[in-house]
């Protein structure tokens, strides 16, 4: 079973996230291409989500990436789901690139709500239940000191 390792140093992160390709085939598989090498990415409280470090895969890191259909598609994140968005491109903002986001969701009472409005994301993982504590105190400490960069790579 793939799994993915999720880091950041200074908060303590260290936690591994199951990979869900039989609930998400094309959103499961997009972001384990995506980790053919190891990625850093910036990641930052969400505002609107709750609960949730949002982790937006800077443009630079792809290339003429397919839109993601919503599979195993949730509004309400529970804690320990790894959740990707995709947003196409100019429906946020005019924004002319996609925009593809790893949500790390860690606590109750998450929502996939944004201020384009309600937005499903697809569940591609889950946090090891051992690892859910571990990740939320590692977010909570991202949360008080602001922007950060996490890391990101397979485990095979």
């Amino acid at each position: 079973m793939n799994s993915i390792r999720i880091s950041h140093a200074a908060s303590g992160m260290d936690i591994l996230a199951v990979l869900s390709p039989e609930k998400a085939p094309v959103n499961a598989a997009f972001l384990w291409r995506y980790l053919e090498t190891p990625r850093v990415v910036p990641g930052i409280h969400a505002m609107w989500t709750g609960p949730e470090i949002s982790c937006p895969i800077p443009a630079a890191h792809l290339g003429e990436e397919p839109a993601l259909p919503p599979e195993n598609a949730t509004l309400h994140p529970q804690p320990g789901d790894i959740v990707l968005a995709y947003v196409p491109a100019r429906m946020w903002g005019g924004n002319p690139d996609p925009i593809f986001d790893i949500g790390l969701f860690y606590g109750p009472g998450a929502r996939m709500l944004f201020p384009i409005g309600w937005l499903a994301g697809s569940v591609v993982a889950q946090v090891r239940p051992e690892d859910r504590a571990a990740l939320a105190e590692a977010c909570g400490k991202i949360r008080r000191a602001g922007a950060c960069e996490i890391t990101f790579e397979r485990v095979a």
